[in-house]
């Protein structure tokens, strides 16, 4: 299955969140789980959030994926929501992955 997490970042934690950038990163490599991920942006540019789609088998399996992310962890995040989700329609197939 797959799932999207969102997660958006308590203000003015921009250097929290890059002082735990290279663990989340490294977390979200070496998971196997991690199909498509990237920061959402403010208006200035800046990253204040996450969205990931990942690849995992079920709600307990993703809930757990989002819970041990490092920036979670560390307290960056204001609110998470893990959705299930069905691709549709675009260039990319699971079969990709």
């Amino acid at each position: 299955m797959y799932f999207i997490i969102r997660a958006y970042d308590k203000e003015n934690s921009l250097e929290l969140r890059m002082s735990v950038r290279p663990d989340h990163v490294a977390y979200a490599k070496t998971s196997g789980k991690v199909v498509l991920a990237g920061p959402f942006l403010n208006e200035a540019g800046k990253p204040c959030g996450s969205m990931l789609i990942i690849h995992a088998k079920d709600q307990a399996a993703a809930d757990g994926f989002a819970q041990n992310d490092p920036y979670q962890i560390a307290g960056l995040f204001e609110k998470v929501s893990v959705t299930s989700w069905m691709p549709a329609l675009g260039d990319w197939k699971p079969e990709d992955v």
